[in-house]
């Protein structure tokens, strides 16, 4: 976990984050054939959308059921050993989430 990232709780109780994903020292293209160093959610969240996307590619019977997507992805996510409010469920695991189904 990075040190600018987000923690729970929320301001209700619930869980934050659901789940955590590599964001930081990420190499990647900016344009034109360039590449920088960037990080933040908007590298995790690639990651993570990949990863869902990955699924619904090979179970087309979870399109249209982002909840069932979201439980799997954190049910199969990897526990980093860390509180709950750092880490959520864990790091997400693209083949643990693959081979759970």
């Amino acid at each position: 976990m990075s040190y600018f990232s987000s923690r729970g709780p929320t301001g209700d109780g619930r869980l934050k984050p659901d789940l955590v994903a590599p964001g930081e020292k990420i190499y990647a293209p900016i344009c034109d054939g360039e590449f920088e160093t960037l990080e933040g959610t908007s590298m995790a969240a690639p990651y993570v959308s990949g990863v869902a996307a990955m699924m619904l590619a090979r179970f087309s019977e979870f399109i249209g059921d982002p909840a069932r997507v979201k439980q799997i992805l954190c049910n199969s996510a990897t526990d980093l050993g860390r509180e709950p409010n750092y880490q959520g469920h864990g790091l997400v695991d693209a083949l643990r989430a693959l081979q759970s189904i």
